[in-house]
């Protein structure tokens, strides 16, 4: 048995839409903080066939029987039960696909003693989930060309940021990631510029974080959120994955600002508000958050580690 831990990352910068090519490869460059706090741990077991199952329930996932085929055939895998949980909701907008593929492709590189090093695991986290690349590294995080393989930019003791998040839903998401890219880059007419942008924030928000430049990184993080979310507003048919409290939370935030705390607010394809703030804001912004009509929970979590390996004995952190 084996058992592989992997944590969400959220993205400051974006990637909304994919190349036109094998691989799963971001259509541009994307950056991302990878989280403590929250977690997927996979279990991998010999068996006598494929199985999967998460949170507790066995799962017909295409994406990941596509991925455990094709390493099958590149690998010769023998059959393997594979058992992943999560404790934070799942397909909410929390990048819970990135930490799962994350932990199972960590796990059956240990499992399967395959010997793969950090950039191959990224590779091949990538074929399930684009952003689960950048979980298999820890603070901060870029996936840029030409080989699409996550990057460690800083370690998390660089800047001890906190993120705050709103959970202002627990229901799955209606459009996958998946679907509402391929109909943005298909329909929306903002999509060839939000292409052309995409370096520039990527280099101006890299230069931030080098520098520690929360103001600067606040800028660009929250013109990449919402310059996505206006890409999906403007596909056809439109999509929107926020609540009003999703809105209301994000309004708050920018009154917490103006009254001198240090935050920033980004957004998934999901309804959850993630505040990224300095750690002498976080208790100002959770309690505010908190406040919001129709904000179900609040979840605080500092910068984490990459996808790793623990033994039974390893104390999980969570909620």
């Amino acid at each position: 048995m084996t058992r592989a831990l992997a944590h969400p990352n959220i993205a400051l910068v974006k990637y909304w839409g994919k190349q036109n090519k094998t691989g799963n490869m971001p259509a541009t460059p994307n950056l991302s903080i990878t989280l403590s706090e929250l977690t997927a741990v996979t279990t991998i077991n010999d068996s006598d066939r494929f199985r999967f199952q998460l949170n507790g329930q066995q799962v017909n996932d295409p994406k990941v029987s596509a991925l455990i085929a094709t390493m099958t055939d590149t690998f010769s895998l023998p059959p393997l039960q594979i058992d992943s949980t999560n404790n934070f909701p799942t397909s909410a907008g929390l990048a819970s696909s990135a930490a799962g593929f994350a932990a199972l492709v960590t796990g059956i590189d240990a499992h399967c003693h395959l010997g793969m090093d950090a950039a191959l695991r990224s590779e091949w986290a990538r074929r399930g989930s684009a952003s689960a690349a950048r979980s298999i590294c820890g603070g901060f995080v870029a996936l840029v060309p030409p080989d699409w393989q996550a990057q460690s930019l800083a370690p998390t003791n660089h800047w001890p940021l906190e993120v705050v998040v709103a959970v202002t839903s627990h229901d799955a998401k209606a459009v996958s990631s998946s679907e509402g890219m391929e109909r943005s880059r298909l329909t929306s007419p903002f999509y060839n510029q939000w292409l052309r942008s995409a370096g520039d924030d990527y280099a101006e928000a890299a230069l931030a974080i080098a520098t520690r430049d929360f103001e600067k990184l606040a800028t660009v993080a929250e013109l990449s959120c919402l310059k996505m979310h206006s890409l999906m507003l403007t596909s056809s048919p439109t999509l929107s994955y926020w609540t009003p409290a999703s809105v209301a939370c994000m309004d708050r935030i920018r009154e917490l600002r103006n009254h001198g705390e240090a935050v920033f607010f980004t957004v998934d394809a999901g309804p959850q508000i993630k505040a990224v703030c300095l750690p002498e804001s976080r208790v100002t912004v959770a309690k505010a958050l908190s406040e919001v009509p129709g904000v179900l929970e609040i979840l605080s979590c500092s910068l984490g580690e990459g996808a790793r390996i623990i033994d039974d004995e390893e104390p999980l952190t969570g909620r």
